[in-house]
């Protein structure tokens, strides 16, 4: 199959693997914090949140891989590629012994770390966890350089057929443990083993298939240096996104409890969902905007497309974030169940104002293209340090809620106000011009939003009916509004095209 083959089925495999992931959380996570508990799921997050900080030790590695073997395949420098793989086998190799062995010291550790909130039996099932996990992320790093093999060779039909099937066999296996009183424990062992089997598929795949082995043929520190400075910012976003959305977690696990980081779980699996949507629409819009972007276009062309992808990212975001506020407290309670009804709160406190960057990112290529995404990650990184100050305090006065008014504060401060700037007077871009656009589609919305709170009030329905009936009505509605009231030309002909592509317009 040739690679523009396998890059359409990458992309519509992509789009299914998101739908069935977000079908699949909506359905099992409610049966899965039931079956758990508070305690034992409130610990599993707290170790899968400090194994994510583990993670980020691939330093970007991956990406460079993919980068670097790519280059190499499409110059016929076959050499330079079994070098390199051979080379970052052994640097994997390394970094895998040092994270289980880091493991290892943070779970002999776990009672001074945590002995403030936790229970003896809850630490003791935390230290079996982090075992457990240090070790799958130890057999992980080695075998990344497969992964990114496998990616750079654009095989991105078989590593989403194995993550699709990954998604599904993983609540399989687990359910019936659930109903047998199986806990955490047997929770994480599914996961390693599941980890595992995509681990040997993928180096089974390169063997077989790509008919690549492995060999260590010595250092070279000249690419090392070039590949150390391609992936240094790289790493940088990485550690950025773990402290915002991981620390949270941490932080209430050393100074609330394992009740409300299951409560903060619980919002942040809303909070990826939501990115994941949203994120999926500029990734058709990607490889259009790079080959622009890498074209030198001017100034005032780069704002226009960065406003016209703004606008088709804000009519979905808006949609989900607008629909969230209306209706997620009725969802979060029918979802589960009303003892968790405060992650709604915190669900709501982290996406409003992750919102606007989502529908800027498109920036993140401009910046990348001028050569200023260094003062973003820069940016980011002050961001995501300013979150662990806020956070701590404001998450020993309000628990979970604290938390993520500390990451809010951060988002907006960063995220929002300072990056917009910088797009201002470094990046050239006419933010003036695309937020009067911004404005221009929600002014039209404003009077239905009211309306359905006002309906809401006055009809007297509750549960999964209200949540149906409502929320149809109100998606209906905010779809004729905007195809009418706020949509342009260009966006209307696309909603044209759909149409007349499954047959519900004439052409």
């Amino acid at each position: 199959m040739n690679e523009s083959h396998e890059r359409k089925n990458g992309a519509i495999l992509s789009y299914f693997s998101i739908i069935l992931n977000t079908f699949i959380q909506l359905l099992y996570l409610p049966f899965l914090v039931n079956k758990l508990g508070d305690s034992e799921y409130g610990i599993y997050s707290i170790v899968a949140s400090i194994m994510g900080y583990l993670a980020i030790m691939d330093f970007g590695f991956g990406d460079a891989i993919v980068m670097y073997t790519a280059k190499y395949k499409a110059q016929g420098k076959f050499e330079e590629e079994k070098k390199l793989h051979g080379m970052f086998l052994v640097i994997f190799s390394v970094i895998g012994i040092f994270t289980f062995v880091f493991g290892i010291i943070i779970s002999l550790n776990a009672n001074y770390i945590f002995q403030s909130s936790m229970t003896s039996n809850e630490i003791n099932v935390m230290r079996k966890l982090l075992l457990i996990l240090a070790f799958n992320l130890g057999i992980t790093f080695p075998f990344n350089v497969y992964s990114s093999i496998i990616n750079a060779y654009e095989r991105f039909t078989f590593r989403k057929i194995i993550s699709i099937f990954n998604s599904i066999l993983q609540p399989l296996i687990m359910i019936p443990l659930l109903f047998l009183g199986y806990k955490a424990v047997a929770l994480t062992v599914v996961i390693t083993l599941l980890n595992l089997f995509i681990l040997l598929s993928n180096w089974y795949y390169c063997r077989t298939k790509l008919k690549i082995k492995i060999k260590y043929y010595g250092f070279d520190f000249k690419i090392f240096r070039k590949i150390i400075s391609y992936s240094f910012y790289i790493f940088l976003n990485m550690i950025v996104d773990k402290i915002n959305w991981s620390t949270d977690q941490f932080v209430l696990g050393m100074f609330s409890g394992t009740t409300a980081v299951t409560l903060y779980s619980i919002a942040s699996r809303v909070n990826e969902m939501f990115i994941k949507l949203s994120s999926a629409i500029s990734g058709v819009l990607f490889p259009k905007i790079s080959k622009m972007v890498a074209s030198n276009v001017s100034d005032k062309r780069l704002s226009e497309e960065f406003i016209k992808t703004g606008r088709l990212q804000f009519i979905i975001i808006f949609l989900m974030g607008s629909g969230l506020v209306l209706f997620g407290k009725e969802f979060f309670v029918l979802w589960v169940g009303q003892e968790y009804v405060n992650a709604y709160y915190i669900a709501l406190i982290l996406i409003l104002p992750l919102s606007v960057p989502l529908i800027q990112n498109l920036g993140i290529s401009i910046l990348q293209a001028k050569n200023l995404h260094k003062f973003r990650s820069l940016l980011y990184l002050a961001v995501a340090v300013l979150n662990i100050i806020l956070s701590v305090p404001l998450t020993k006065m309000y628990g979970g809620i604290g938390a993520a008014i500390g990451t809010a504060i951060s988002l907006i401060i960063g995220n929002i106000v300072i990056i917009n700037i910088y797009y201002y007077r470094k990046a050239k871009l006419n933010i003036d011009l695309f937020w009067r656009n911004i404005f221009s589609m929600i002014i039209p919305i404003v009077p239905l939003i009211l309306f359905t709170v006002i309906l809401m009030n006055v009809i007297e329905l509750s549960g999964l009916l209200k949540l149906l009936i409502f929320g149809c009505l109100y998606t209906i509605g905010y779809c004729f509004i905007m195809y009418f009231f706020s949509m342009n030309t260009y966006e209307k002909s696309i909603i044209n095209k759909l149409l007349i592509k499954f047959k519900l317009k004439k052409v």
